[in-house]
């Protein structure tokens, strides 16, 4: 078993249903676009920069849409209790995610705590084509990844641990994180901080292997490009020589024979 099934963010495999694939693809862009806004609102929310009221809409919108995808995809598997297994991730979000729970609960700081923490984990699903960047020469895409995950991670880290009080020193921790240099100047004290530099850590190390695997081969396929070029022209000169040898081999032959 890999261990995207023992974490629970599989997605629909390879072998289901082509309409199931097709429908999980469409999804997984607005999914995206849904994780990002999870650290944002907590951000609003901190900040007393969006009201209650507004705050409560969008819980329910999130959680609808984590719902629908789930509901949706879970109908067009062939194999349903495989999906929902391999994909429990989703089911602790709709069940630990649901507003009215928050509302009554007394664990409503670790239920949202717990929701931010699987951002991280729900963005490497979600983002497939970022898991293709290792293959391809597409180091812009890998720098975009590593410049958005900097900023959800300084938004995060500033809101979750108290010893990180802005966003700018939560981005420069981040960033510092994410390259493995580790200046030590900013610190996560709490157990959820330190929980998610963790998490963090283990992103960066292979966001680092990505770009710098991206880098290499950039610098390869150019000379590969080159070389590839380069056997085009001489194929095209060989196939020019073979050309004129056959004329004049004809032309010998129809010589000989005159002669003789």
């Amino acid at each position: 078993m890999k261990i995207i099934h023992l974490i629970g963010i599989a997605g629909v495999e390879s072998h289901e249903q082509p309409v199931a694939r097709l429908w999980a693809k469409r999804l997984e862009w607005p999914m995206v676009l849904v994780v990002m806004w999870i650290p944002f609102q907590w951000y609003l929310e901190e900040t007393q920069a969006i009201v209650p009221m507004l705050a409560r809409i969008a819980d329910w919108l999130v959680w609808l849409a984590f719902l629908t995808e789930t509901a949706l995809l879970s109908a067009l598997v062939r194999n349903k209790r495989e999906y929902l297994l391999r994909n429990w991730m989703n089911l602790a979000i709709i069940f630990g995610g649901f507003p009215l729970l928050w509302q009554f609960s007394p664990l409503v700081g670790l239920l949202r705590s717990f929701r931010l923490v699987l951002v991280a984990m729900l963005l490497v699903r979600l983002s497939k084509p970022a898991r293709k960047l290792l293959s391809q020469h597409q180091l812009g895409n890998t720098l975009a990844v590593a410049f958005i995950t900097m900023l959800l991670s300084g938004v995060i880290i500033s809101r979750i641990d108290p010893s990180i009080g802005t966003i700018w020193d939560g981005m420069w921790w981040a960033w510092v994180t994410m390259a493995t240099v580790g200046y030590g100047d900013v610190v996560p004290h709490s157990g959820a901080g330190r929980l998610f530099g963790s998490l963090l850590i283990l992103f960066g190390v292979v966001l680092l292997s990505l770009l710098t695997a991206n880098l290499a081969a950039f610098f390869i396929g150019s000379d590969v490009e080159k070389m590839e070029q380069e056997e085009k022209v001489a194929d095209r000169h060989l196939k020019e020589i073979s050309a004129r040898l056959d004329r004049i081999e004809r032309l010998l032959e129809q010589r000989s024979e005159k002669g003789s």
